[in-house]
């Protein structure tokens, strides 16, 4: 993998606390820097296109998703996403063609100590370079295909549907 496209969409992932406000927001994406300070062999775009709770993600922001995708001139893909409801996200791009398409995302902010966001990531793009064409979600250390996998919100992990 030469370069990799980002597309970002919201979440946990980029969310941010603000003291006056007492509750969180959705941030500036995270990953870019992420990426940078791990000084990582390849080149990278970030693609900003939503900052949503993937709760208030609308099948409008999905076909959206699925556009933006499409129309990119990469192989690679990764999109990060809320885990509510990234499967209902990825299943939307199963028709997405000539793309190896990863959706990540993390159960705590990437900027608060002990975040899963970077081990996330990492895994991510390890898969993005390993895998045929398709759409993939990478949770939790696992690689999983979107028609097989559910966020279990009681447990806060992904597990086989």
């Amino acid at each position: 993998m030469q370069h990799l496209t980002i597309v970002t969409t919201g979440g946990t992932i980029d969310k941010v606390y603000f003291d006056d406000k007492s509750e969180y927001q959705i941030g500036a994406p995270q990953i870019g820097e992420i990426l940078a300070q791990l000084g990582v062999a390849f080149t990278f775009d970030v693609i900003p296109i939503l900052r949503k709770d993937s709760l208030h993600i609308t099948p409008e922001d999905r076909e959206l998703i699925r556009d933006t995708i499409a129309a990119q001139p990469h192989r690679h893909v990764l999109v990060t996403h809320g885990t509510d409801t990234m499967v209902e996200t990825a299943q939307v791009l199963l028709d997405v063609p000539g793309k190896v398409i990863v959706l990540t995302g993390a159960l705590n902010p990437a900027r608060f100590q002990g975040s899963d966001a970077v081990f996330n990531i990492g895994c991510s793009v390890g898969a993005l370079q390993s895998l045929p064409d398709g759409v993939y979600v990478a949770m939790n250390g696992r690689v999983w295909d979107p028609r097989n996998v559910k966020k279990n919100r009681a447990a806060n992990r992904f597990e086989p549907r």
